[in-house]
């Protein structure tokens, strides 16, 4: 009996692990954690004390950027 869950594509994912979005992105986990613990992160969302990644916001600030 199979009991594992289907896997939900990244793209397809609203919120991002830190670890996922790093994936996603091409950029350092470190670095993702400092944009996240910016004041006015666009794209952070608290679950409790654990960090996320809105995706959909992550692409749109790392559009309009020209250097992370």
């Amino acid at each position: 009996m199979n009991t594992e869950k289907p896997q939900v594509p990244i793209h397809l994912k609203m919120a991002l692990t830190i670890k996922e979005a790093a994936e996603y992105s091409n950029i350092g986990i470190n670095r993702i954690d400092a944009l996240l613990r910016q004041p006015n992160c666009p794209f952070v969302l608290y679950v409790g004390t654990k960090k996320l990644v809105k995706r959909k916001e992550f692409e749109q600030y790392i559009s309009n950027k020209f250097t992370i």
